[in-house]
């Protein structure tokens, strides 16, 4: 199971998507009469603090431009941890359509919480706290970002952001000939999910279970007693096959009637007749008796030469991915002692 290659870039696309939400922040210098004097955006990169703080505060070269401007902000991924409270049944699973537009089953994704820091650095700070009242208002204390995690089946969902904490430094503390720095990390939470392999189609579903019964525990001495098999059964007809049709017209009410050839269908099995499922009890000759409205359909009025299709093994193996189904079930009785091989697919 482990190994199978799957990459959806979540963890990717979530801090890049993080990263976003600030790139849009500016600050505003006034002269002493009020008017505006400049309009700065602040740049935004991914990376550690530390790698822009050694840049700020290596020594400028005549030759070289100045190490680098404030404010500036940086953002990088500190932590990834489980959340246990969002946590649901590892076997539940759901339907979904891939790009291509196959069906597919897809399990839940497990629930993991990304720590995010977003580091500010500036050199006065009327700076800072125009950055700082650019952001806390938009979290209370959650942000929603909507984050397509699993582009190959279009799984798009809203990832909160938010806000755990605010940290501030003045590192004011050196001499005069050392730059101030003001610096305010804000550490964040994005509560987003991680996606398995999604399959390419439905192939690989159960579609058969097989129980033996034996007398006792010991299965190599004891005898087998039963074997119960159990396979889908579709609830509706999807070959659109036409066995026969109906030579009289028939109401709600009516459960006997005649066919054009009733030899074409068995008895104890499945038909549908427009949107109406019937259960056919017995047939005699082209007279059959049925009851009516199954599988959760409704009775309604059919007519005169309306198409009748029988729901055989080849509907219950075209069932869609999704659909509801029912059960077909089958009891054997042994008393052989023999076990079955699931390599060989035989009793040994």
């Amino acid at each position: 199971m482990l190994g199978t290659y799957s990459y959806h870039q979540i963890i990717k696309k979530t801090v890049v998507a993080f990263g976003t939400l600030f790139n849009n922040i500016y600050i505003k210098h006034v002269d002493e009469a009020g008017n505006d004097n400049s309009l700065i955006k602040v740049p935004i990169a991914y990376g550690p603090i530390q790698k822009f703080l050694a840049r700020v505060e290596q020594k400028p070269d005549s030759r070289k431009r100045v190490a680098i401007t404030l404010p500036r902000m940086s953002f990088e991924l500190s932590s990834i941890q489980y959340d246990a409270s969002r946590k649901v049944s590892t076997m539940q699973s759901f339907s979904a359509t891939r790009k291509e537009g196959n069906q597919v089953k897809v399990f839940m994704p497990v629930p993991y919480n990304l720590g995010i820091q977003l580091s500010i650095v500036a050199k006065y700070n009327d700076d800072m706290l125009q950055i700082i009242e650019q952001i806390l208002p938009y979290f209370q204390p959650h942000f929603n970002l909507t984050i397509d995690l699993a582009s190959s089946i279009g799984e798009k969902r809203d990832i909160p952001m938010i806000i755990d904490n605010i940290q501030m430094n003045d590192n004011y503390e050196s001499g005069f000939d050392e730059r101030r720095l003001l610096i305010y990390t804000i550490n964040f939470t994005a509560k987003t999910f991680m996606f398995g392999p999604v399959a390419d189609s439905s192939d690989g579903l159960i579609k058969k279970v097989q129980v033996d019964y034996y007398s006792n525990t010991d299965r190599v001495n004891a005898s087998r007693q039963l074997r119960y098999v159990v396979t889908p059964r579709a609830l509706k007809d999807y070959n659109n096959d036409a066995t026969t049709t109906l030579v009289e017209s028939i109401n709600e009410d009516k459960t006997i009637f005649e066919i054009t050839n009733g030899s074409l269908l068995t008895a104890e099995s499945y038909i549908q007749i427009g949107d109406e499922v019937m259960f056919i009890k017995s047939i005699n000759n082209n007279t059959i008796t049925v009851i009516r409205s199954e599988n959760n359909t409704s009775a309604e009025p059919h007519y005169e030469g309306d198409i009748i299709n029988a729901l055989t093994v080849e509907d219950d193996e075209m069932i869609e991915f999704g659909d509801d189904f029912g059960f077909n079930e089958d009891t054997f009785d042994f008393g052989d002692g023999r076990i079955f091989s699931t390599t060989k697919n035989t009793d040994v």
